[in-house]
């Protein structure tokens, strides 16, 4: 028995999100069902280097299949200047939960790039309203790709308005979707305006005002991904639907967690998770729903969900390079 070692290009090349959003789906209702075993992430820091590793493990149940995995990755903000290498690295060993048996080793940065959308994609397609057109992306960095195509899987999107300090981020992402979709740069306000909005941004101020929002957008908070990070303004998630994907992440490094930690917001703000929502616990949008928000942190059930989808696909087409990884051959 061999194990199949894919690239990142393997990865992207197998991963529709046709495929993976209803598979991240899938994991989101197995979690809430408690049909997924998913330990803490892990930190460790590396001062010395201006980086950390995480670690994200999860074993899953659906009724259909199930799978086990294990995410190592990292964030060195340094690596693209000093080494020429990417911020975040990531590889991913997928394995058969009956053995053990190490079915595949893949890149986790591709794979990360495609969970993240489709997650934000299953929230969208539960609390953005239904005839949504628009899409605002603050932030045109590469995630903002993976958003446009995963929500167009969900809501019949036809214009989009990106919003960077970059004009040269903007001008590729418009160029890369002219010939589907009516891109236009925009400012934050304008993004915010949209039936549905994506913010994928590091910041630690706030920069989506509640002035800006339209009274039925539908907000994706993707980029506070560790403690102090923080997109929008503490009135939107007051006054807004909220919905994380996990109460331990969103608490600690989500977009809740700098109100969380100041008493700006308590249990009493947060209306349920995205699993709760699949399984039917918990409405998604209902007719008097304002505005709502997504706190997406991050599951290591979405990499594993998102790995499944890969190595099936890529077993029936014989893509990568097998090797006896374990020496039993």
């Amino acid at each position: 028995m061999e194990t199949l070692l894919l690239s990142g290009d393997d990865v992207r090349a197998h991963a529709p999100l046709s495929a993976v959003v209803p598979a991240v789906e899938a994991a989101f209702g197995a979690f809430a069902r408690g049909d997924a075993q998913m330990p803490a992430k892990s930190y460790i820091d590396l001062p010395a280097y201006n980086g950390d590793f995480r670690s994200m493990p999860a074993y899953l149940s659906t009724p259909e299949w199930d799978a086990a995995g294990l995410k190592w990755i990292n964030v060195h903000p340094d690596n693209p200047e000093a080494f020429d290498l990417p911020t975040v690295l990531g590889t991913m060993i997928y394995s058969d939960p009956e053995t053990a048996f190490p079915l595949a080793i893949m890149d986790g940065q591709a794979l990360t790039q495609l969970r993240t959308g489709a997650a934000a994609a299953v929230a969208t397609d539960h609390l953005a309203v239904a005839d949504a057109t628009s899409l605002g992306i603050v932030g045109a960095g590469a995630q903002s790709y993976t958003q446009l195509r995963a929500i167009s899987q969900v809501r019949d999107i036809e214009r989009v308005v990106v919003a960077d300090r970059d004009d040269e981020r903007v001008a590729a992402f418009a160029a890369t979707f002219d010939d589907d979709f009516d891109v236009t740069g925009g400012s934050i306000a304008e993004a915010a305006a949209c039936d549905v909005l994506s913010t994928v941004t590091p910041v630690r101020s706030p920069i989506v005002s509640r002035e800006a929002v339209a009274p039925h957008t539908h907000i994706n908070a993707i980029g506070a991904d560790a403690a102090g990070k923080h997109e929008l303004d503490d009135d939107i998630l007051l006054n807004a639907k909220v919905v994380i994907d996990d109460y331990e992440q969103t608490t600690h490094s989500g977009e809740i967690n700098v109100p969380w930690s100041q008493g700006v917001l308590d249990d009493d703000d947060i209306d349920g998770t995205v699993g709760e929502i699949v399984t039917g616990e918990t409405p998604g949008r209902v007719d008097d729903d304002g505005v709502t928000v997504f706190d997406s942190t991050g599951l290591a059930i979405q990499d594993v969900a998102a790995a499944h989808v890969v190595y099936e696909r890529a077993m029936e087409t014989g893509a990568g390079d097998s090797f006896d990884f374990l020496g039993l051959e």
